[in-house]
């Protein structure tokens, strides 16, 4: 008997976020993708079963070829440092787990353009929106917007006009 995972397309999608979490995982993945290249599959079909881009095969191979192992190692990220410390970065995440209203603004809900102007105001530096949006992905903050309430609404009818019916989720 075959044995399959349920919600198999969501599973893979999760687990492929999950190896690029973590550096080791991703060490394993590209060790595995080296394997299955040294056992005779070409760089399209090992990306095809890994869900990485044939080309991104290729690097991990001409890696491993010029420096064995080691290349296939996370190599230190080259850039400019970022300029939120890490007492800013503590400070930031506390006050997104409260409403904006708590530290000043008008808002309800936080979102990029807030949370710029709230590290402008304490800490005098700015940052745009873009990478505001970055850093609640980095805080794992999930921007959860309530649902509107339509004016003079029947509940009693409401449910009969919703996208998505109660019985089918």
């Amino acid at each position: 008997m075959t044995k399959t995972i349920t919600n198999a397309a969501t599973m893979i999608l999760g687990l492929q976020d999950e190896i690029r979490r973590s550096p080791d995982a991703r060490y394993d993945h590209r060790l595995h993708g080296i394997l299955l290249v040294a056992q005779g599959m070409s760089a399209p079909e090992v990306g095809r079963l890994l869900g990485d881009s044939p080309r991104t095969v290729q690097y991990w191979v001409d890696q491993f070829e010029r420096e064995g192992l080691s290349g296939l190692v996370d190599k230190d990220k080259t850039g400019r440092p970022g300029r939120l410390g890490e007492r800013e970065i503590v400070v930031i995440n506390k006050v997104l787990r409260e409403p904006p209203s708590v530290v000043g603004f008008q808002s309800n809900l936080w979102d990029g353009k807030t949370l710029s102007a709230f590290i402008d105001k304490r800490f005098g530096i700015e940052l745009k929106v873009r990478q505001c949006q970055r850093l609640f992905r980095q805080l794992d903050f999930r921007l959860r917007k309530p649902r509107p309430i339509i004016a003079n609404a029947d509940p009693e009818e409401q449910p009969r006009h919703k996208k998505t019916p109660k019985n089918s989720r």
